[in-house]
């Protein structure tokens, strides 16, 4: 026996009432108040002025940093996994989008038989002897069913699936943010290491020369063994604190390879000559909150699950009525290879059908109830989303705010404890001071040009959170991620 479609008016018409109406409710974006300035705390020290984030990291001007992100941004197992995820997605969406289609097969078969004479068809049969040869049947199919999606039902899970690939899209845009925050922040994190290991260096260097100038005044009789013991204390402090930042800035670089997918000490050679703390610009952007929290990866991405969920509501809510089938066959059998595609071993044949679970025990309202939980769970979700971004972006704005000013404190006091070494120095040397107030002076120096490193790198990378706050470093105009990578490797 063979089957295929049979197209008639009736099944015309029955694909006209099935593009009738869409059951459950009809997602509409949620609202989410913000506000439309910053805090008055930080509203005068950064402009309101829209920002192009998309490239955040070439306002700091490091030639360096934007070839590892560069790097990361096609290297990152992070992203990688990612993009596996769209892919997964715009899979499930196909077979979701295949579900407004009829499954169509294509079969045939060849059957030899050879019946009992003994058994009930031989006994039945009107000549007996025509059971002693074999028979021989051909036949080939086209078999065809389809879901007639009355209610909508097909149509709902296409939304939910279209809806879900867009949310792992964002997922992957989320991921980018990051990637790009963490390699910027372990770079910065690299420089400023790099850094405060030149300052106590050269501190090293400083306090070395003292302490042969106390043992030479030492032998000449001018000072006592208590000032050259003071001296080589204080030396052996100071060399004390390099070791320990240079395992630091090890276990930095190595963070840094890995986040770009490489074996740790990979970028070792790109990073062995210290280029200084990138310096942030004098102005900072960030923008109207209402313009740019829109354009985070993970509020879009939590706007997509909660519209997946509703169309969920739908595809449930398409139980509470009859299911339409249509099923269709169109085939040749014959007795005889040779008579197969002729006229007479045709056969055919039209299966309309429905199916209506009428009564299940409360189950389909209580998956109904499922589903509209669920995306009051989302709603959820999508509101916290959006005020952790708030959260986010002012908590950033002030950190770089005020460890901006901080640093300009530090950067005074460093100039002036630099002034007073040298003043003290030469008191020193002309007998006017003792030897303690050099050696505070110079642990003081010392002291304050490491947080002046230190604050250096913190007003980088609170510029970096701000940014990741923001949602900085995609293009809404790109392609797609998975298409993208297909396209680069």
């Amino acid at each position: 026996m063979s089957r295929g479609v049979i197209a008639t008016p009736i099944a015309w018409a029955v694909l006209v009432v099935s593009q009738a109406c869409n059951v459950g409710p009809d997602y509409e974006p949620p609202v989410s108040p913000m506000p439309d300035v910053w805090r008055s705390a930080v509203e005068d020290e950064l402009s309101q002025e829209v920002p192009s984030i998309e490239s955040w990291w070439d306002v700091l001007g490091d030639s360096t940093l934007t070839a590892l992100i560069r790097r990361a941004e096609f290297q990152s197992l992070g992203l990688r996994a990612s993009v596996a995820r769209v892919q997964e997605a715009r899979a499930i969406r196909g077979i979701a989008t295949g579900g407004r289609l009829p499954d169509v097969f294509l079969g045939g078969s060849f059957t030899r038989t050879k019946l009992s004479e003994n058994g009930i068809q031989g006994a039945a049969a009107p000549d007996p002897a025509v059971l002693s040869d074999p028979i021989n049947v051909w036949s080939t199919s086209l078999d065809a069913s389809w879901e007639i999606d009355v209610w909508g039902r097909v149509r709902r899970q296409v939304e939910a699936a279209t809806a879900g690939l867009e949310a792992s899209i964002e997922d992957y845009r989320d991921v980018l943010v990051t990637v790009y925050a963490d390699v910027a922040a372990n770079y910065v994190d690299a420089r400023s290491f790099q850094t405060r290991i030149a300052f106590a260096e050269a501190n090293a260097a400083a306090q070395r020369e003292s302490l042969q100038l106390t043992r030479d005044r030492f032998n000449s009789g001018l000072t006592s063994a208590l000032d050259v013991a003071q001296a080589e204390s204080n030396l052996a402090t100071t060399e004390a604190q390099i070791p320990a930042m240079r395992s630091v800035l090890a276990a930095v670089r190595n963070r840094l390879s890995v986040l770009l997918g490489e074996p740790p000490g990979a970028i070792d050679a790109l990073l062995a000559d210290s280029a200084g703390i990138p310096t942030p610009p004098g102005d900072v952007l960030t923008g109207v909150p209402i313009d740019l929290l829109r354009r985070r990866p993970d509020v879009r991405r939590a706007e997509r699950l909660l519209a997946a969920q509703t169309a969920q509501i739908g595809v449930a809510t398409a139980d509470l009525y009859p299911r339409f089938s249509l099923t269709a066959f169109l085939g040749l059998e014959s007795l005889d290879l040779g008579d197969l595609a002729k006229g007479p071993s045709i056969t055919w044949g039209i299966v309309p059908g429905f199916s209506w679970n009428i009564f299940s025990a409360g189950k389909v309202k209580s998956n109904i109830q499922v589903e509209e939980a669920r995306a009051e769970q989302a709603l959820v979700a999508y509101e916290q989303s959006v005020l952790f971004a708030m959260e986010d972006v002012e908590n950033a704005a002030m950190a770089f705010v005020e460890e901006r000013t901080r640093l300009a404190r530090l950067q005074e006091a460093v100039d002036a404890s630099q002034r007073s070494v040298d003043l003290v120095r030469t008191q020193y040397l002309s007998g006017l001071t003792n030897f303690q107030n050099l050696l505070d002076t110079q642990r003081s120096l010392f002291q304050q040009q490491d947080q002046l490193a230190s604050s250096q790198g913190q007003v980088v990378l609170n510029l970096i959170a701000l940014n990741k706050a923001l949602g900085g470093g995609w293009s809404p105009g790109g392609p797609d991620p998975d298409q993208r990578n297909g396209a680069e490797n």
